[in-house]
């Protein structure tokens, strides 16, 4: 059995107890589990599967570790992640930049154990935009030099994220971003997108320390929680995750099933953006509300025509092609700072040069000026 598959069958609600559990008892051993990334999470029958986050800790004040407080913590991502950005998106509504710090890796995967030549996990690497020497792929072709990333300024002097999770004792062997991390006491908290988002959108969590003008916008709010949970659900399984199953896919029948469901999950959005502005209404107010649904689907979405059509096969359509959609993006882009955080240099720099599995010679393609889109005015305030 194939090391993704045995641990896609814990329930991702068992995953925090399972391996809390079992890091505690390792007494500073390192398990000796096979690096990974998500290029090997396919099943016997060719399909991407997804590995459950590892560590999923939430801060609270009733934590008996990870308490609320200014400057204790800290995210690591990378600009061309969709679920590292929907973290950084919500910290920036919330106003929490000077509270949680923030540090930016290199799109490029690297090899991250450079000096084992038996070692061949490939992943994301810190760099120092103003100093260090432009990034080649990890078989040695091109030569990027993005702006935005900073080396690790926490004590472990990482070099690469996987260096992180094995100064937290890791067992699963998968070194993704976002990282949430504990500064006081050198550990990783959680790295699950969408707890650190619900985390950060908190005023029982942060609250003390939100400002600007959604400081007290509930993005999660408890009358909406069903309809959110479920909208979130679908959306995941069909377009956030869904692109990644087309484009990771090993078996023709594998890559059918995903864009099929791929693109019956973008009508489904367009039918509702024809009705009203945001993903999820409120049936007592008669209007839809600005919730996380929208910002973990928008990061998709700006993805989509500029990398998934291309890379990831998803070519049925452009989401440009969909009226109340492309709208949506644009008011999305346009709601305060979440355009800051839309960096597409990074995005494609990413996706084109991380796999060379998939693009040898880490050729990006030029168009198509999805940002350029983005800024135009919308109509979206019309609608309720």
């Amino acid at each position: 059995m194939r090391f993704s598959k045995i641990l896609h069958v814990i329930p991702r609600s068992k995953v925090h107890n399972t391996f809390s559990l079992t890091r505690q008892n390792m007494s500073g051993f390192q398990a000796k589990v096979k690096a990974h990334d998500a290029l090997d999470e396919a099943s016997a029958t060719g399909h991407f599967v997804r590995t459950a986050a590892g560590f999923r800790e939430i801060i609270s004040p009733s934590h008996a570790v990870f308490q609320p407080a200014a400057n204790r913590y800290h995210l690591y991502v990378s600009y061309a992640c969709p679920w590292a950005n929907r973290c950084l998106a919500m910290l920036y509504l919330k106003g929490l930049e000077d509270v949680i710090g923030v540090t930016v890796v290199h799109p490029t995967w690297q090899k991250t154990k450079p000096a084992n030549p038996d070692d061949k996990h490939c992943g994301w690497a810190f760099f120092d935009s103003a100093n260090d020497q432009p990034l080649t792929t990890s078989t040695g072709h091109g030569s990027f030099a993005p702006s935005g990333c900073s080396p690790d300024p926490n004590a472990v002097h990482a070099k690469f994220i996987r260096d992180l999770y094995e100064a937290s004792k890791d067992v699963l062997g998968k070194y993704s971003v976002p990282v949430l991390w504990d500064k006081e006491t050198n550990q990783i908290v959680n790295n699950e997108s969408s707890e650190i988002v619900r985390m950060f959108n908190s005023l029982d969590v942060f609250g003390g320390f939100v400002k600007g003008p959604f400081a007290h916008h509930d993005f999660y709010p408890v009358a909406l929680r069903p309809a959110i949970d479920e909208v979130n659900q679908w959306v995941y399984e069909s377009i956030n995750d869904g692109v990644y199953k087309c484009g990771f896919a090993r078996s023709q029948l594998a890559y059918d099933q995903a864009i099929t469901d791929l693109y019956a999950g973008l009508d489904r959005v367009e039918a509702i953006l024809a009705k009203q502005r945001y993903l999820v209404a409120d049936g007592a107010e008669g209007r839809s509300v600005f919730t996380e649904a929208d910002i973990r689907l928008f990061m998709t979405l700006v993805r989509f025509d500029e990398v998934y059509v291309v890379y990831f096969k998803c070519n049925v359509r452009p989401v440009a092609s969909y009226p109340h959609i492309r709208q949506y993006m644009r008011d999305i882009y346009q709601t305060h700072r979440v355009a800051e955080i839309v960096n597409m240099e990074h995005i494609k720099t990413h996706y084109y040069t991380a796999h060379p599995l998939l693009n040898a010679y880490g050729i990006i393609p030029r168009g198509p000026n999805v940002v350029g889109d983005l800024v135009q005015a919308h109509d979206r305030a019309s609608f309720a």
